[in-house]
């Protein structure tokens, strides 16, 4: 069963032009993973510098894959620490 995937982050101005390549590196990954369908990324308008990004897989395992492979922690791990906080996720089923 398909699964979407909410992943938010602040990004405060001062920091965008550091994160971008990051975040699109990360984007470019994981549209080669199996099991990968769709991403979009939202910024909200009454909130600069917050995005929401939807991420939709077939399955949860696929998703799991993906989240614990070495590479993309590396990234994700430098995203964190530009960000100075934890990005953070809601993982979703079709109900």
């Amino acid at each position: 069963m398909a699964v979407k995937i909410l992943i938010k982050r602040m990004v405060p101005a001062s920091r965008a032009r550091d994160l971008m390549p990051l975040f699109r590196r990360l984007r470019n990954l994981a549209m080669d993973q199996p099991g990968y369908i769709s991403g979009e990324t939202l910024e909200r308008i009454d909130r600069p510098g917050e995005y929401l990004v939807i991420s939709t897989w077939q399955s949860m395992d696929f998703w799991r894959n993906w989240v614990v492979s070495k590479e993309r922690a590396e990234i994700q791990n430098a995203i964190d620490a530009k960000l100075g906080d934890e990005t953070t996720y809601e993982i979703y089923n079709y109900g």
